[in-house]
C-alpha cells in the first residue's frame, strides 16, 4: 500500500470497549501510515466524530453505554460522508442487515487473525465513499430541478434492499485490465434479489482470479453468502502474500473450502459457482466447476465452445470432489459467462436450443457488455424473473 504523506494521514477513529483490540488496530493502522484515534465507548466515539473528524470509523457492534447499532444511526444521520466498517463477534444475520442497512460500508468478523484483511477493507471504502461524494455533489445540482429525488436516496429499509446493497458494495471494478487481458462485468437486478455475484482479483504477478456465484433463494441471507465468498477470497490472497500458501490458484481447493464454510452456516444456502484462475505468463486457464449454468463460452478465430466440467453446487452436500481442468487458450480470445439468469430470457422452448443458440449467437457480439447484452435481448433498466449476471474475459 502507498503510505499518505506525514501532511495528509487519513483520519480513523476506532471505537471498540476492548482495550486490546483497539490498541492492536490502531497501533497497525498508524504502522501503516494511518492517523489514529480511540474510544472505548460509543458516546465517546460520537463526542471524537465532532472534535476530530475522522475520515473512515472501525466500529464494535456490542459496547455498553451506546451500542454500536446506535452509533451508526448517529452517525449515518449526522455523518453520512463518513465511511463505517463494522467489526463485531457477534455474527448475527439480523446485525449484518441492520449494520448495512444503516450505512455501513463493510463488515468483518472477529477476531480479525490477519490485519491486511482490515487495511484492504478499509482502502475499498475511502476509494468508494470518494467517489460517493463526486456524485452525491453532482446529485445535488438535479435536485433542484427534481425535488422527488431526495425521496430515492433514503435509507433502504427492506431486507432485499439491504441485501442488494451487500451485492453491489462487493463487486469488482469494471472494467479491469491486467496486462493483455480485460475484465468486465455487469449484473442486472431481478424484482426478487438472488445471489448473482462475480469477483476477479490479482494474484501476485502472473495470475488473476476469477468466479461467477449464483446464491440460492432470495433475499439478505443469499446476499450474505457473497460476503462469505468474497472475504474467502480475500483471507486465501493474504495467504498467498504472507504465508506463500498457494490455496487460492488451485480451484478445487477453493471450491472445497467454501463448501466447507457454507455448511459450517447452517443457513441452508447452496450456491453454483465457476472459479478459475488466469496465467497471464503462460495464457493458460485452470478452473473449476460446481453446478454453473449455462457454462462459460471461449471465443476464438469465429468459433465458440463451452468450457466443458461438471461438480455439485458448493453448500449442499459434506463428502464432495471439485475436478481441476487446464486449457492452453489461444493467443485472441473472448470468455463469456453468463448466470443462469440468461436462460429465462432466451425464447428458445428447451435447455438444450438454448445452450445451442447461445453458443451460435456469441462469436458475432462485438467485445462490450452492451452489446452482448442487446444480441441477446437483455435491457439492462428493465427487471427479469432471476438476475441476469455477465462477466468478460478478454485478451487483446
Amino acid at each position: 500500500m502507498e503510505i499518505p504523506s506525514s501532511t495528509d494521514l487519513v483520519k480513523i477513529l476506532v471505537i471498540d470497549d476492548d482495550e486490546n483490540v483497539r490498541h492492536s488496530i490502531a497501533s497497525y493502522l498508524t504502522d501503516s501510515g494511518y492517523h489514529t484515534f480511540e474510544a472505548c465507548d460509543g458516546e465517546e466515539g460520537l463526542a471524537m466524530m465532532a472534535s476530530e473528524k475522522p475520515e473512515l470509523v472501525l466500529c464494535d457492534l456490542r459496547m455498553p453505554k451506546l451500542d454500536g447499532i446506535n452509533v451508526l444511526k448517529v452517525i449515518a444521520d449526522a455523518y453520512a460522508h463518513v465511511p463505517i466498517i463494522v467489526i463485531s463477534g457477534a455474527g448475527v444475520m439480523s446485525d449484518v442487515v441492520e449494520a448495512l442497512r444503516l450505512g455501513a460500508s463493510d463488515y468483518l468478523i472477529k477476531p480479525i487473525l490477519d490485519l491486511e484483511v482490515l487495511e484492504h477493507a478499509i482502502e475499498r471504502s475511502l476509494e468508494r465513499f470518494s467517489l460517493r461524494r463526486e456524485n452525491l455533489k453532482y446529485r445535488q445540482k438535479l435536485e433542484q430541478a427534481n425535488s422527488e429525488l431526495k425521496s430515492n436516496l433514503a435509507v433502504l429499509e427492506q431486507d432485499q434492499q439491504a441485501g442488494l446493497q451487500v451485492q453491489m458494495k462487493m463487486l469488482p471494478v469494471s472494467p479491469m485490465q491486467k496486462s493483455a487481458y480485460i475484465f468486465s462485468h455487469q449484473i442486472v437486478p431481478s424484482v426478487y434479489l438472488s445471489g448473482d455475484f462475480v469477483e476477479y482479483i490479482t494474484v501476485g504477478t502472473d495470475h488473476v482470479v476469477f468466479f461467477m456465484a449464483d446464491v440460492s433463494g432470495h433475499g439478505a441471507s443469499s446476499a450474505f453468502v457473497t460476503v462469505l465468498l468474497k472475504n474467502l477470497t480475500a483471507r486465501m490472497r493474504s495467504d498467498y502474500n504472507r504465508l506463500a500458501l498457494d490455496s487460492i490458484l488451485h480451484p478445487d481447493q477453493f471450491l472445497a473450502q467454501a463448501n466447507a464454510e457454507l455448511l459450517g452456516t447452517g443457513i441452508g444456502k447452496h450456491a453454483t459457482l465457476f472459479y478459475a484462475v488466469l496465467d497471464t505468463q503462460n495464457n493458460q486457464l485452470t478452473y473449476s466447476v460446481a453446478g454453473a449454468l449455462p457454462l462459460p463460452v471461449l471465443i476464438s478465430d469465429g468459433e465458440a465452445r463451452y468450457l466443458e466440467g461438471m461438480g455439485a453446487p458448493v453448500g449442499l452436500f459434506e463428502e464432495t470432489h471439485y475436478d481441476e481442468i487446464t486449457v492452453d487458450l489461444p493467443q485472441r480470445f473472448r470468455i463469456m459467462m453468463f448466470s443462469d439468469g440468461i436462460l429465462e430470457v432466451l425464447e428458445q422452448e428447451s435447455l438444450a436450443k438454448k445452450e445451442a443458440y447461445l453458443l451460435s449467437e456469441a462469436p458475432s457480439l462485438k467485445a462490450d457488455i452492451e452489446s452482448v447484452f442487446n444480441g441477446f435481448n437483455v435491457d439492462s433498466g428493465e427487471q427479469y424473473p432471476d438476475d441476469i449476471a455477465l462477466l468478460l474475459v478478454d485478451r487483446i
